[in-house]
């Protein structure tokens, strides 16, 4: 009787446990040496290296493979490592793979489940094509006016401060900068979390985006693992308070608006301009917001789709899901850059340089078509997300069988079927010694006129890549450069003593996070 259970143990756990991790070499396909049970994710799991790392790891496990096998404990994907066979996938034959892969749904999280990020299929697309026109450069451009307001809010901050060098701990302030925009162009509320640092649209919102508790780790890891128990127990990633709070707080927005007839240049307006199929961009050919922004695909563009419905949950859902990555990523993007030019202080004293020019240009008055003509400013705002992109990786779900043909003698045809995982690994990518040399090395250069057009295609794709790429590119980029353009104005970054160099990742953290955080020193230029 022994025997025969341990037997059973044994082919149970070589069936369920082990025998999983050869799917990929049963294929022709290169992988690395998975743990059992956890997978290539065991490093994270047990935060013995960040993220970012480990999806190095994988991405080198063939260095001469165009994609690599991996799992997320037993559950297999592939990870993309050639230019073209992204291209192909991820824009040429995008209607196989159109969805991101499950992760909160909606019957868990209306407020999560809901936004643009979370929806498949038709629904994805009706809804794309409903927001499009409220993300365009001419919409950024009728919201520059109040987020120019809030970069002069937050240097005024430190201007009213009588010390010559003022040590700042660079992901605290400038999330709070990154929610007052969020809550003044989308929300369509002031505030100021500097001056009220505990206001409570800044706790909700440092709430959203904490990812290091433990519950949120294995919540995030229950939606990878067992999606339907998650979702049959409605579990979601965020408390009840705070969905509750952000609901509320748009649902009274807009109930105020409609009552009194209120309009203003934010997000919210723009939505609800679009809810009455009224919302259309200037004729006018507007600049774009720099280099990185991303166009809407030609895929989908020529096709018509029914409009989604907006209504006010509609609203609140993709509001959320925007200050969700505003919040969070944006900051993120602003306190590398601000790294960056503290230990680069000749690519700093350039980028001042061009200001300075700039201000005396527009007497001190800042416009979007200023901001945007800012060349070097959009070659170290491009260098900063080469380096240090908004995302580690993007994913795509195979949504009808597709085979990915061999190209060389040593590949076999890898068949896909509907619901196969590929990942786009956009950090990996733009910092392969291939794409970009010497990939540590901080250079804007690599951006000049004459080097960017040398940039191979697809692998420069910071905000992701084909239709399903980030829909607020250009907010990201606009926002960034107004906080740089006030803050240089007044202020050098400087090192201080508790500036980590270089960077170390937080292990403990599920995106791009600082070990010791970003500690640096605002320097008054003008006594």
């Amino acid at each position: 009787m022994w025997l025969y259970i341990v037997t059973a143990v044994l082919a149970f756990a070589y069936w369920f446990l082990i025998r999983p991790h050869s799917f990929w070499i049963r294929r022709g396909v290169p992988q690395g040496k998975p743990m059992p049970i956890f997978g290539d994710s065991w490093e994270i799991i047990f935060r013995k290296q960040a993220p970012p790392e480990v999806i190095q790891k994988m991405y080198n496990y063939n260095k001469d493979s165009r994609y690599v096998g991996v799992y997320q404990f037993t559950i297999p994907s592939l990870i993309i490592r050639d230019p073209e066979l992204i291209k192909q996938v991820a824009v040429k034959d995008f209607d196989h793979f159109v969805d991101h892969r499950g992760f909160i749904s909606a019957e868990a999280d209306p407020l999560f489940g809901n936004n643009l990020l979370s929806l498949r299929g038709h629904k994805w697309r009706e809804m794309r094509s409903t927001l499009s026109p409220s993300f365009t450069s001419s919409k950024m451009k009728y919201m520059f006016s109040l987020m120019s307001k809030s970069g002069e809010q937050f240097v005024q901050h430190f201007l009213k401060q009588n010390e010559n060098v003022i040590s700042v701990e660079m992901k605290d302030v400038l999330s709070r900068f990154a929610n007052d925009i969020i809550g003044n162009t989308v929300f369509g509320f002031e505030c100021d979390s500097l001056k009220e640092p505990n206001n409570e649209f800044f706790v909700m919102g440092k709430e959203a985006s904490d990812f290091t508790s433990l519950r949120k780790i294995f919540v995030f890891i229950g939606y990878v693992v067992i999606p339907k128990l998650i979702t049959f127990f409605k579990i979601s990633l965020f408390s009840d308070k705070m969905i509750k709070y952000f609901t509320r707080i748009i649902k009274e927005n807009i109930e105020s608006r409609e009552k009194y007839a209120v309009v203003r240049p934010d997000m919210i307006s723009l939505l609800l301009e679009a809810r009455k199929n009224s919302s259309k961009d200037e004729e006018a050919v507007i600049p774009d917001a720099g280099f990185a922004t991303v166009e809407e695909s030609e895929v989908d563009k020529n096709q018509k789709f029914r409009k989604t419905q907006i209504t006010d949950e509609v609203i609140a859902s993709q509001a959320f899901i925007f200050f969700f990555a505003g919040f969070d990523s944006v900051s993120s993007l602003m306190c590398f850059m601000a790294h960056e030019l503290a230990v680069n202080l000749d690519v700093q004293e350039k980028l001042k340089e061009e200001i300075d020019n700039i201000r005396e240009k527009c007497n001190g008055i800042i416009t979007y078509e200023f901001i945007v003509s800012m060349k070097y400013m959009d070659m170290v705002v491009s260098e900063t997300l080469r380096k240090w992109p908004n995302a580690i990786a993007t994913d795509r779900i195979c949504t009808k069988p597709y085979t990915i043909e061999p190209k060389t003698p040593y590949e076999k045809p890898v068949h896909l079927k509907p619901n196969d995982v590929i990942y786009i690994p956009m950090y990996a990518i733009q910092r392969d010694p291939k794409n970009y040399p010497d990939p540590d090395r901080f250079d804007p250069e690599r951006f000049s006129e004459e080097n960017k057009s040398k940039i191979k295609p697809y692998t420069f794709i910071p905000f992701g890549v084909g239709p399903r790429s980030c829909i607020g590119s250009r907010f990201a980029l606009l926002e960034t450069k107004i906080l740089f353009y006030h803050l240089l104005s007044h202020f050098n970054i400087i090192p201080i003593e508790k500036t980590q160099i270089p960077i170390r990742f937080n292990r403990k953290a599920i995106n791009m996070a600082a070990e010791k955080g970003f500690w640096l020193g605002l320097q008054r230029r003008f006594q």
